[in-house]
Protein backbone atom coordinates (compact mmCIF):
# COMPACT_ATOMS: atom_id res chain seq x y z
CA UNK A 1 0.00 0.00 0.00
CA UNK A 2 3.35 2.69 1.01
CA UNK A 3 4.45 1.83 -2.57
CA UNK A 4 2.10 4.04 -3.69
CA UNK A 5 4.05 6.84 -2.94
CA UNK A 6 6.36 6.24 -5.40
CA UNK A 7 3.99 7.16 -8.53
CA UNK A 8 5.23 9.19 -11.05
CA UNK A 9 3.21 12.60 -9.84
CA UNK A 10 5.27 12.77 -6.75
CA UNK A 11 8.70 11.89 -8.06
CA UNK A 12 8.25 14.35 -11.02
CA UNK A 13 8.94 16.74 -8.70
CA UNK A 14 12.18 19.39 -9.79
CA UNK A 15 14.92 17.77 -9.06
CA UNK A 16 16.42 20.29 -7.05
CA UNK A 17 14.02 20.28 -5.25
CA UNK A 18 14.27 16.59 -4.15
CA UNK A 19 18.10 17.38 -3.71
CA UNK A 20 17.23 19.93 -1.49
CA UNK A 21 14.57 17.87 0.82
CA UNK A 22 16.95 15.15 0.92
CA UNK A 23 19.99 17.08 1.93
CA UNK A 24 18.38 18.55 4.53
CA UNK A 25 17.11 15.20 6.09
CA UNK A 26 20.46 13.79 5.90
CA UNK A 27 21.89 16.73 7.52
CA UNK A 28 19.20 16.61 9.89
CA UNK A 29 19.47 13.43 11.13
CA UNK A 30 23.69 13.67 10.88
CA UNK A 31 23.14 16.48 13.71
CA UNK A 32 20.52 14.04 15.85
CA UNK A 33 23.70 11.23 16.04
CA UNK A 34 25.96 13.91 16.64
CA UNK A 35 24.22 15.21 19.73
CA UNK A 36 23.51 11.62 20.92
CA UNK A 37 27.40 10.98 20.16
CA UNK A 38 28.26 14.26 22.06
CA UNK A 39 26.10 13.55 25.00
CA UNK A 40 27.63 9.74 25.11
CA UNK A 41 30.66 11.37 26.89
CA UNK A 42 28.53 12.09 29.97
CA UNK A 43 27.04 8.68 30.30
CA UNK A 44 29.04 6.50 32.14
CA UNK A 45 26.98 3.88 33.92
CA UNK A 46 23.33 2.47 33.72
CA UNK A 47 21.92 4.46 36.36
CA UNK A 48 22.63 7.52 33.71
CA UNK A 49 21.71 5.66 30.66
CA UNK A 50 18.27 4.55 32.36
CA UNK A 51 17.28 7.09 34.29
CA UNK A 52 18.87 10.91 32.93
CA UNK A 53 20.51 10.75 37.33
CA UNK A 54 16.72 11.76 37.90
CA UNK A 55 18.02 15.51 36.98
CA UNK A 56 15.44 16.37 34.57
CA UNK A 57 13.01 19.28 35.15
CA UNK A 58 9.32 20.18 33.85
CA UNK A 59 10.68 21.43 30.96
CA UNK A 60 12.64 18.09 29.56
CA UNK A 61 9.73 15.98 30.71
CA UNK A 62 7.29 18.50 29.35
CA UNK A 63 9.53 18.09 25.97
CA UNK A 64 10.86 14.25 26.15
CA UNK A 65 6.58 13.45 26.90
CA UNK A 66 5.46 15.18 23.95
CA UNK A 67 8.36 14.75 21.56
CA UNK A 68 7.41 10.65 22.49
CA UNK A 69 3.78 10.93 21.86
CA UNK A 70 3.41 12.59 18.94
CA UNK A 71 4.67 9.99 16.50
CA UNK A 72 3.28 8.35 13.40
CA UNK A 73 -0.30 8.01 14.89
CA UNK A 74 -0.71 11.27 15.99
CA UNK A 75 0.38 13.16 11.89
CA UNK A 76 0.48 10.43 9.50
CA UNK A 77 -2.30 8.27 10.90
CA UNK A 78 -4.45 11.23 12.75
CA UNK A 79 -4.43 13.39 8.98
CA UNK A 80 -5.63 9.73 7.65
CA UNK A 81 -8.26 9.71 10.01
CA UNK A 82 -9.19 13.73 9.12
CA UNK A 83 -9.21 12.77 5.79
CA UNK A 84 -12.25 10.06 6.15
CA UNK A 85 -13.98 11.35 9.29
CA UNK A 86 -13.48 14.73 9.81
CA UNK A 87 -13.16 17.13 13.27
CA UNK A 88 -14.14 13.57 14.98
CA UNK A 89 -10.34 12.65 14.37
CA UNK A 90 -9.59 14.55 17.08
CA UNK A 91 -10.49 11.79 19.50
CA UNK A 92 -7.36 10.00 18.22
CA UNK A 93 -5.14 12.26 20.05
CA UNK A 94 -7.33 13.91 22.11
CA UNK A 95 -7.72 10.79 24.21
CA UNK A 96 -4.03 10.19 24.55
CA UNK A 97 -3.63 13.70 26.13
CA UNK A 98 -6.34 12.93 28.54
CA UNK A 99 -4.86 9.60 29.55
CA UNK A 100 -1.47 11.84 30.29
CA UNK A 101 -3.62 14.25 32.19
CA UNK A 102 -4.73 11.07 34.40
CA UNK A 103 -1.05 10.03 34.63
CA UNK A 104 0.29 13.21 35.75
CA UNK A 105 -2.56 13.82 38.70
CA UNK A 106 -2.51 10.18 39.91
CA UNK A 107 -0.24 7.50 39.19
CA UNK A 108 2.86 9.32 38.05
CA UNK A 109 3.97 11.42 40.94
CA UNK A 110 3.30 8.32 43.17
CA UNK A 111 5.23 5.76 41.39
CA UNK A 112 7.81 8.84 41.14
CA UNK A 113 7.95 8.28 44.83
CA UNK A 114 8.05 4.89 44.89
CA UNK A 115 10.80 4.99 42.20
CA UNK A 116 13.31 7.62 44.32
CA UNK A 117 12.70 5.32 47.50
CA UNK A 118 13.95 1.93 46.00
CA UNK A 119 15.65 3.20 43.00
CA UNK A 120 13.79 1.58 40.33
CA UNK A 121 14.81 1.96 37.04
CA UNK A 122 11.87 0.29 34.88
CA UNK A 123 8.46 -0.36 35.30
CA UNK A 124 9.47 -3.65 35.77
CA UNK A 125 11.30 -3.03 38.48
CA UNK A 126 8.22 -2.03 40.35
CA UNK A 127 6.23 -5.21 39.20
CA UNK A 128 9.27 -7.28 40.87
CA UNK A 129 8.61 -5.34 44.13
CA UNK A 130 5.55 -5.24 44.23
CA UNK A 131 4.68 -8.80 43.41
CA UNK A 132 7.61 -10.91 42.25
CA UNK A 133 10.23 -11.42 39.27
CA UNK A 134 7.67 -13.51 37.53
CA UNK A 135 5.10 -11.12 36.75
CA UNK A 136 8.05 -8.90 36.09
CA UNK A 137 8.56 -11.91 32.93
CA UNK A 138 5.75 -12.03 32.05
CA UNK A 139 5.30 -8.53 31.70
CA UNK A 140 8.56 -7.51 29.64
CA UNK A 141 7.92 -10.56 27.32
CA UNK A 142 4.43 -9.24 26.59
CA UNK A 143 5.38 -6.05 25.93
CA UNK A 144 8.75 -7.41 23.47
CA UNK A 145 6.06 -8.51 21.13
CA UNK A 146 4.06 -5.28 21.24
CA UNK A 147 6.75 -2.68 21.30
CA UNK A 148 8.58 -4.23 18.43
CA UNK A 149 5.51 -3.62 16.36
CA UNK A 150 4.85 -0.10 17.20
CA UNK A 151 8.56 0.86 16.67
CA UNK A 152 7.65 -0.87 12.97
CA UNK A 153 4.55 1.27 12.98
CA UNK A 154 7.11 4.09 12.94
CA UNK A 155 10.10 2.86 10.88
CA UNK A 156 7.10 2.65 8.06
CA UNK A 157 5.40 6.08 8.64
CA UNK A 158 9.20 6.92 8.09
CA UNK A 159 9.49 5.17 4.81
CA UNK A 160 6.54 7.03 3.53
CA UNK A 161 8.60 10.20 3.77
CA UNK A 162 11.48 9.19 2.62
CA UNK A 163 9.81 7.59 -0.57
CA UNK A 164 7.98 10.48 -1.60
CA UNK A 165 11.05 12.82 -1.40
CA UNK A 166 13.82 10.23 -2.44
CA UNK A 167 11.48 7.54 -4.17
CA UNK A 168 13.49 4.89 -2.19
CA UNK A 169 11.98 1.54 -1.97
CA UNK A 170 10.65 1.03 1.75
CA UNK A 171 12.22 -1.28 3.22
CA UNK A 172 15.24 1.28 2.34
CA UNK A 173 13.64 3.97 4.04
CA UNK A 174 13.22 1.92 7.44
CA UNK A 175 16.68 0.57 7.86
CA UNK A 176 17.52 4.72 7.64
CA UNK A 177 14.95 5.72 10.10
CA UNK A 178 16.35 2.68 12.19
CA UNK A 179 20.04 3.33 11.88
CA UNK A 180 19.59 7.45 12.69
CA UNK A 181 17.10 6.57 16.25
CA UNK A 182 19.19 3.43 17.04
CA UNK A 183 22.79 5.44 16.67
CA UNK A 184 21.43 8.22 18.48
CA UNK A 185 19.62 6.69 21.59
CA UNK A 186 21.84 3.72 21.92
CA UNK A 187 25.12 6.78 22.73
CA UNK A 188 22.98 7.78 25.45
CA UNK A 189 19.75 6.71 26.33
CA UNK A 190 17.47 8.57 28.35
CA UNK A 191 20.03 11.22 28.89
CA UNK A 192 20.34 12.30 25.36
CA UNK A 193 16.93 11.60 23.90
CA UNK A 194 15.47 13.50 26.80
CA UNK A 195 17.90 16.93 25.29
CA UNK A 196 17.39 15.67 21.80
CA UNK A 197 13.76 15.81 22.01
CA UNK A 198 13.67 19.31 22.88
CA UNK A 199 14.99 19.81 19.65
CA UNK A 200 13.06 18.09 17.82
CA UNK A 201 9.63 19.08 19.41
CA UNK A 202 11.11 23.06 18.27
CA UNK A 203 10.93 21.47 14.77
CA UNK A 204 8.03 19.51 15.08
CA UNK A 205 5.76 22.19 16.14
CA UNK A 206 7.24 24.74 14.32
CA UNK A 207 6.40 23.02 10.73
CA UNK A 208 3.15 21.81 12.07
CA UNK A 209 1.60 25.15 13.35
CA UNK A 210 3.10 26.92 10.56
CA UNK A 211 1.81 24.17 7.79
CA UNK A 212 -1.74 25.00 8.77
CA UNK A 213 -1.88 28.71 7.98
CA UNK A 214 -0.17 28.38 4.60
CA UNK A 215 -2.25 25.23 4.01
CA UNK A 216 -5.69 27.10 4.79
CA UNK A 217 -4.16 30.12 2.18
CA UNK A 218 -3.50 27.74 -1.02
CA UNK A 219 -7.06 26.57 -0.50
CA UNK A 220 -8.74 30.02 -0.14
CA UNK A 221 -9.28 29.46 3.38
CA UNK A 222 -11.65 27.63 5.34
CA UNK A 223 -15.12 28.98 3.78
CA UNK A 224 -13.59 26.95 0.92
CA UNK A 225 -12.70 23.92 2.05
CA UNK A 226 -16.14 23.46 3.95
CA UNK A 227 -17.72 24.25 0.84
CA UNK A 228 -15.54 21.94 -1.66
CA UNK A 229 -15.95 19.33 0.62
CA UNK A 230 -19.78 19.69 1.18
CA UNK A 231 -20.16 19.35 -2.33
CA UNK A 232 -18.02 16.11 -2.71
CA UNK A 233 -19.87 14.47 0.20
CA UNK A 234 -23.18 15.57 0.39
CA UNK A 235 -24.32 18.07 2.84
CA UNK A 236 -26.29 15.41 5.11
CA UNK A 237 -22.60 13.67 5.43
CA UNK A 238 -20.93 16.58 5.57
CA UNK A 239 -22.51 17.82 8.97
CA UNK A 240 -21.45 15.09 10.87
CA UNK A 241 -17.82 15.39 9.43
CA UNK A 242 -17.22 18.95 10.37
CA UNK A 243 -18.90 17.66 14.08
CA UNK A 244 -15.81 16.38 16.59
CA UNK A 245 -18.96 14.09 17.63
CA UNK A 246 -19.64 12.75 14.19
CA UNK A 247 -18.63 9.09 15.51
CA UNK A 248 -21.81 9.31 18.56
CA UNK A 249 -21.26 8.91 21.64
CA UNK A 250 -20.00 5.67 21.44
CA UNK A 251 -17.49 6.16 18.95
CA UNK A 252 -16.37 8.66 20.89
CA UNK A 253 -15.87 6.21 23.91
CA UNK A 254 -14.73 3.77 22.10
CA UNK A 255 -11.18 6.14 21.08
CA UNK A 256 -10.94 6.94 25.06
CA UNK A 257 -11.00 3.52 25.97
CA UNK A 258 -8.83 2.16 23.57
CA UNK A 259 -6.15 5.33 23.88
CA UNK A 260 -6.50 6.57 26.97
CA UNK A 261 -5.43 3.62 29.72
CA UNK A 262 -2.05 2.67 27.87
CA UNK A 263 -1.32 6.10 28.20
CA UNK A 264 -1.77 5.87 31.71
CA UNK A 265 0.90 2.53 32.37
CA UNK A 266 2.73 2.90 29.49
CA UNK A 267 6.36 1.36 30.23
CA UNK A 268 8.32 4.22 28.48
CA UNK A 269 6.45 7.30 30.21
CA UNK A 270 6.66 6.27 33.09
CA UNK A 271 10.07 5.17 32.81
CA UNK A 272 10.67 9.22 31.74
CA UNK A 273 8.47 10.38 35.05
CA UNK A 274 11.55 7.79 36.92
CA UNK A 275 13.86 10.97 35.31
CA UNK A 276 12.31 13.44 36.43
CA UNK A 277 14.16 15.65 39.62
CA UNK A 278 10.78 15.22 41.82
CA UNK A 279 7.44 14.35 42.24
CA UNK A 280 6.53 18.14 41.63
CA UNK A 281 8.52 18.19 38.26
CA UNK A 282 7.19 15.02 36.68
CA UNK A 283 3.41 16.21 37.74
CA UNK A 284 3.83 19.54 36.12
CA UNK A 285 5.98 18.40 33.09
CA UNK A 286 3.25 15.65 31.81
CA UNK A 287 0.32 18.03 32.73
CA UNK A 288 2.03 20.57 30.32
CA UNK A 289 2.40 17.37 27.80
CA UNK A 290 -1.04 16.44 27.83
CA UNK A 291 -2.63 20.23 27.49
CA UNK A 292 -0.27 21.05 24.29
CA UNK A 293 -1.84 17.12 22.94
CA UNK A 294 -5.58 18.58 23.25
CA UNK A 295 -4.25 21.59 21.33
CA UNK A 296 -2.09 19.85 18.96
CA UNK A 297 -4.77 17.07 18.19
CA UNK A 298 -6.77 19.70 15.64
CA UNK A 299 -4.45 20.50 13.45
CA UNK A 300 -3.66 16.98 11.45
CA UNK A 301 -6.89 16.15 11.08
CA UNK A 302 -7.62 19.65 10.06
CA UNK A 303 -4.61 19.43 6.97
CA UNK A 304 -6.74 16.12 6.71
CA UNK A 305 -9.73 18.01 5.69
CA UNK A 306 -7.89 20.33 3.36
CA UNK A 307 -6.72 17.40 1.97
CA UNK A 308 -10.24 16.18 1.33
CA UNK A 309 -11.15 19.47 -0.28
CA UNK A 310 -8.14 19.46 -2.11
CA UNK A 311 -7.51 15.76 -3.34
CA UNK A 312 -11.33 14.01 -2.98
CA UNK A 313 -10.76 10.34 -4.09
CA UNK A 314 -7.53 9.44 -2.37
CA UNK A 315 -7.57 5.28 -2.68
CA UNK A 316 -4.92 5.77 0.17
CA UNK A 317 -6.00 8.32 2.82
CA UNK A 318 -2.53 8.26 4.64
CA UNK A 319 -1.18 10.40 1.35
CA UNK A 320 -3.26 12.82 2.71
CA UNK A 321 -0.69 14.62 5.21
CA UNK A 322 2.43 13.81 2.28
CA UNK A 323 0.19 15.55 -0.30
CA UNK A 324 -0.78 19.03 1.90
CA UNK A 325 2.79 19.37 2.72
CA UNK A 326 4.24 18.57 -0.54
CA UNK A 327 1.92 19.71 -3.10
CA UNK A 328 0.23 22.87 -1.30
CA UNK A 329 2.91 24.69 0.83
CA UNK A 330 6.21 26.59 -0.13
CA UNK A 331 9.43 24.66 -0.97
CA UNK A 332 10.66 26.46 2.21
CA UNK A 333 7.98 25.40 4.43
CA UNK A 334 7.70 21.76 3.14
CA UNK A 335 11.23 20.97 3.83
CA UNK A 336 10.72 22.19 7.36
CA UNK A 337 7.46 19.80 7.31
CA UNK A 338 9.37 17.30 6.22
CA UNK A 339 11.57 17.90 9.30
CA UNK A 340 8.77 17.99 11.38
CA UNK A 341 7.39 14.65 9.90
CA UNK A 342 10.60 13.16 10.32
CA UNK A 343 11.10 14.73 13.74
CA UNK A 344 7.82 13.47 15.04
CA UNK A 345 8.19 9.53 13.74
CA UNK A 346 11.87 9.64 15.05
CA UNK A 347 11.56 11.04 18.62
CA UNK A 348 8.78 8.78 18.98
CA UNK A 349 11.04 5.85 17.78
CA UNK A 350 13.33 6.18 20.48
CA UNK A 351 10.98 6.24 23.18
CA UNK A 352 9.74 2.85 21.73
CA UNK A 353 13.55 1.85 21.95
CA UNK A 354 13.62 2.87 25.10
CA UNK A 355 11.11 0.45 26.13
CA UNK A 356 12.56 -2.02 24.07
CA UNK A 357 16.04 -1.46 25.45
CA UNK A 358 15.36 -1.67 29.12
CA UNK A 359 13.11 -4.23 28.57
CA UNK A 360 15.62 -6.82 27.53
CA UNK A 361 19.00 -5.77 29.19
CA UNK A 362 17.32 -5.02 32.92
CA UNK A 363 13.88 -7.07 32.94
CA UNK A 364 15.32 -10.07 31.35
CA UNK A 365 19.03 -10.02 31.38
CA UNK A 366 19.76 -8.36 34.76
CA UNK A 367 16.79 -10.52 36.38
CA UNK A 368 17.18 -13.84 35.06
CA UNK A 369 20.73 -14.02 33.52
CA UNK A 370 23.26 -12.03 35.37
CA UNK A 371 21.35 -10.79 38.81
CA UNK A 372 25.68 -9.67 39.05
CA UNK A 373 26.34 -7.51 36.70
CA UNK A 374 27.94 -4.33 37.11
CA UNK A 375 27.09 -1.02 36.56
CA UNK A 376 29.16 -0.75 32.93
CA UNK A 377 28.10 -4.38 31.99
CA UNK A 378 24.27 -3.42 32.18
CA UNK A 379 25.45 0.15 30.41
CA UNK A 380 26.43 -2.33 27.56
CA UNK A 381 23.34 -4.90 27.99
CA UNK A 382 21.47 -1.68 27.12
CA UNK A 383 23.11 -0.83 24.33
CA UNK A 384 23.19 -3.79 22.87
CA UNK A 385 19.74 -4.24 23.41
CA UNK A 386 18.69 -1.17 21.67
CA UNK A 387 20.97 -2.43 18.44
CA UNK A 388 18.93 -5.84 18.77
CA UNK A 389 15.53 -4.12 19.38
CA UNK A 390 15.92 -1.41 16.46
CA UNK A 391 17.10 -4.44 14.46
CA UNK A 392 14.05 -6.33 14.93
CA UNK A 393 11.83 -3.32 14.43
CA UNK A 394 13.33 -2.67 10.76
CA UNK A 395 12.75 -6.48 10.39
CA UNK A 396 8.96 -6.44 11.48
CA UNK A 397 8.44 -2.93 9.04
CA UNK A 398 9.07 -4.13 6.10
CA UNK A 399 6.49 -6.66 6.74
CA UNK A 400 3.62 -4.83 8.44
CA UNK A 401 1.09 -3.16 5.96
CA UNK A 402 -0.63 -0.80 7.90
CA UNK A 403 0.14 1.66 10.60
CA UNK A 404 -3.05 1.66 12.54
CA UNK A 405 -3.12 -1.96 12.94
CA UNK A 406 0.32 -2.13 14.41
CA UNK A 407 -0.57 0.72 16.60
CA UNK A 408 -4.16 -1.04 18.10
CA UNK A 409 -2.46 -4.62 18.65
CA UNK A 410 0.25 -2.46 20.94
CA UNK A 411 -2.35 0.25 22.75
CA UNK A 412 -4.60 -3.19 23.68
CA UNK A 413 -1.59 -5.60 24.56
CA UNK A 414 -0.49 -2.80 26.82
CA UNK A 415 -3.49 -1.55 28.48
CA UNK A 416 -4.62 -5.26 29.27
CA UNK A 417 -1.67 -6.27 30.93
CA UNK A 418 -0.72 -3.69 32.68
CA UNK A 419 -3.58 -1.70 33.76
CA UNK A 420 -5.06 -3.04 36.87
CA UNK A 421 -1.85 -4.55 38.13
CA UNK A 422 -0.15 -1.43 38.11
CA UNK A 423 -2.77 0.63 39.40
CA UNK A 424 -4.01 -1.88 42.09
CA UNK A 425 -0.75 -2.57 42.93
CA UNK A 426 -0.30 1.22 43.69
CA UNK A 427 -3.82 1.72 45.81
CA UNK A 428 -3.93 -1.20 47.60
CA UNK A 429 -1.68 -4.02 49.43
CA UNK A 430 -4.12 -6.70 49.19
CA UNK A 431 -3.14 -8.05 45.72
CA UNK A 432 -0.18 -10.35 45.40
CA UNK A 433 1.73 -12.24 42.46
CA UNK A 434 -0.90 -14.96 41.85
CA UNK A 435 -3.37 -12.48 41.54
CA UNK A 436 -1.51 -10.47 39.27
CA UNK A 437 -0.57 -13.79 37.00
CA UNK A 438 -4.30 -14.74 36.62
CA UNK A 439 -5.25 -11.20 35.87
CA UNK A 440 -2.48 -10.66 33.50
CA UNK A 441 -3.41 -13.89 31.91
CA UNK A 442 -6.90 -14.20 31.56
CA UNK A 443 -7.32 -10.53 30.34
CA UNK A 444 -4.71 -10.85 27.54
CA UNK A 445 -6.61 -14.41 26.41
CA UNK A 446 -9.93 -12.94 26.71
CA UNK A 447 -8.73 -9.56 24.17
CA UNK A 448 -6.79 -11.59 21.90
CA UNK A 449 -10.07 -14.10 21.44
CA UNK A 450 -12.51 -11.05 21.22
CA UNK A 451 -10.37 -9.78 19.16
CA UNK A 452 -10.15 -12.58 16.76
CA UNK A 453 -13.85 -13.45 16.89
CA UNK A 454 -16.03 -10.06 16.97
CA UNK A 455 -13.41 -7.67 15.76
CA UNK A 456 -13.12 -3.78 16.89
CA UNK A 457 -16.00 -3.52 18.92
CA UNK A 458 -18.28 -6.07 21.15
CA UNK A 459 -21.05 -3.86 21.74
CA UNK A 460 -21.39 0.04 21.18
CA UNK A 461 -17.77 1.44 22.67
CA UNK A 462 -17.59 -1.96 24.36
CA UNK A 463 -14.42 -3.15 22.88
CA UNK A 464 -11.89 -6.08 23.51
CA UNK A 465 -9.85 -3.63 25.23
CA UNK A 466 -12.51 -2.72 27.83
CA UNK A 467 -13.54 -6.12 28.28
CA UNK A 468 -9.97 -7.10 28.75
CA UNK A 469 -9.84 -4.74 31.33
CA UNK A 470 -12.83 -5.19 32.91
CA UNK A 471 -11.78 -9.19 33.39
CA UNK A 472 -8.26 -8.10 34.77
CA UNK A 473 -10.08 -6.28 37.05
CA UNK A 474 -12.42 -8.94 38.40
CA UNK A 475 -9.96 -11.62 38.46
CA UNK A 476 -7.37 -9.93 39.94
CA UNK A 477 -9.70 -9.01 43.07
CA UNK A 478 -11.35 -12.27 43.03
CA UNK A 479 -8.42 -14.35 43.78
CA UNK A 480 -7.34 -11.64 45.93
CA UNK A 481 -10.40 -12.25 47.83
CA UNK A 482 -10.17 -15.98 47.66
CA UNK A 483 -6.87 -16.37 48.80
CA UNK A 484 -7.63 -13.62 51.81
CA UNK A 485 -10.63 -15.88 53.26
CA UNK A 486 -8.47 -18.91 52.56
CA UNK A 487 -6.16 -17.87 54.23
CA UNK A 488 -8.52 -16.66 57.29
CA UNK A 489 -10.37 -20.66 57.40
CA UNK A 490 -7.49 -22.73 56.99
CA UNK A 491 -6.62 -24.72 60.39
CA UNK A 492 -4.18 -23.53 62.31
CA UNK A 493 -1.24 -25.81 62.71
CA UNK A 494 -1.18 -27.89 66.23
CA UNK A 495 1.91 -26.52 67.28
CA UNK A 496 2.69 -29.55 69.64
CA UNK A 497 2.26 -32.40 67.46
CA UNK A 498 6.05 -30.61 66.28
CA UNK A 499 7.92 -30.05 69.70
Amino acid sequence: MFLAFSSPRFLARPRRSVNLYLACILLYSALLIGLGAWFSRRVKFASEFLVARRSLGAGLIFATFLAANIGAGSTVNAAALGYRMGWSAWWWVGAAGLGCLILANTVGPRIWYWAKAENFATLGDYLEYRYDRSVRGWIAVILWGGTVGLLAAQLIAISIILNIVTGLPRWEGCIFGGLVVVFYYAAGGLLSSAWINLLELAVLLAGFILALPYALAACSGWDVVVRQTSEHLGHSVAATYFSPFGLGIAGVLYYVALLSPSFIVSPGLIQKIYGARSAKAARAGVNWNGIALLLFAAIPPALGMIAAARFPGLEDPQMALPKVMFELLPTWLGVLGLAAVFSAEISTCDAVLFMLSTSLAMDLYRTFVNPSASERVLLRANRIAALAGGSLGVAVAIAVPSIIGVLTIFYGLVSVALFVPVVAGLYSRRPDAAAARAAILTSVVTTLALHNSVGARVLGFLNPLVAGIAVSFVVLWGVTLFRARRSKTKPPMNTDEHR
